[in-house]
């Protein structure tokens, strides 16, 4: 017997649909200019973790004003706890931070192509860390792509440290500058996004609320570095803004405004979309990397860019499912 859906239920659905072909648009355009956008606006004499507190700071603004927007902030404010708080959010955020100013080192020492390819590796360090914590296991196929996205960045490794294919002519700069914090980063995602998953199935914490909360967290385990790091002390010297000039604050804007977009796409949409986007996103990294440097990629990122786009798509295409016992 057919079941007809009701036309209130339809409407929502299509209303859901929009806002996650909205959101999932936004966010492929953030994360395919990032990389383009950081390197011509962020001058080499920013200091990283400036750029990054900042970007936090204005991540917070925005997600207290969606909050107060959908009427949820006195009841958010009621029912926050410190100690669920940090339960929830705060070596997650600490991590976050970390990753981030790894991030902002590889942008200056890597092409963007290249910077965008090596980022993906983090699906599989989210894949991995998921098992370990939430038990989620993968299928064959999944497995699979995962290995195809290794030899993507094997290959990648070789090509940017033998120095080809990059714009910097010293090869060790852009190993220990550019590879080593991007797969480190990737690491430190890979942990944090499963430790994020894990809060919201338990704690049942709103993708706003854990924004605010981590980006709070982060910016103080940030700025307590500075007492001992370099950049502390550069910043003592210099000023907090050094180096900053207005073109400074798209990238952090648009950094922030992505940081939202990602909860709510892998809040409306689910993972599956989100792969969706990080593919697009690669392409529209590389076509505005040829459009706007005028170089075409490298022999090794011609070769390890359809092994990327393979390894996303099939790792999204096949899930683990659970096969139903027969009675």
């Amino acid at each position: 017997m057919a079941v007809t859906k009701p036309k209130g239920s339809t409407r929502s659905s299509q209303a859901t649909s929009s806002r996650v072909w909205l959101y999932s648009s936004l966010l492929t355009i953030q994360y395919g200019v990032q990389p383009l956008i950081s390197k011509r606006c962020i001058r080499r004499e920013v200091i990283v973790t400036s750029s990054v507190v900042a970007c936090e700071a204005v991540k917070v603004m925005c997600a207290l004003i969606l909050i107060a927007r959908e009427g949820g902030l006195k009841r958010s404010l009621k029912e926050w706890t410190l100690v669920g708080s940090l339960t929830a959010s705060g070596l997650p955020a600490a991590i976050y931070a970390l990753q981030n100013s790894l991030l902002q080192i590889s942008y200056k020492n890597l092409d963007s192509l290249t910077f965008s390819m090596l980022n993906q590796t983090k699906l599989f360090f989210t894949a991995l860390f998921t098992y370990i914590i939430l038990g989620q296991k993968q299928s064959i196929q999944q497995i699979g792509a995962l290995f195809l996205l290794i030899m993507a960045a094997v290959l990648l490794s070789i090509g940017e440290g033998s120095g080809k294919g990059s714009t910097s002519s010293d090869p060790d700069q852009i190993l220990f500058n550019g590879i080593i914090p991007i797969l480190v980063a990737s690491v430190l995602s890979g942990l944090a996004s499963a430790l994020c998953q894990w809060a919201s199935q338990v704690k049942k914490h709103t993708s706003y609320m854990m924004t605010v909360e981590m980006s709070v967290v982060g910016s103080l385990c940030l700025l307590a570095s500075t007492f001992k790091s370099p950049d502390g002390e550069a910043i003592r010297q210099h000023g907090f803004f050094y180096g900053w000039t207005p073109l400074t604050l798209i990238p952090v804007i648009v950094n922030a405004v992505g940081g939202i977009l990602v909860g709510l796409v892998t809040s409306y949409a689910g993972g599956v979309r989100k792969g969706f986007v990080i593919v697009s996103a690669l392409l529209v990294t590389a076509l505005l990397q040829f459009m706007f440097d005028g170089k075409p990629p490298s022999p090794y990122c011609l070769v390890a860019f359809p092994l990327v786009v393979t390894s996303i798509s099939v790792y999204q295409k096949y899930p683990y499912r659970i096969k139903k016992k027969e009675s």
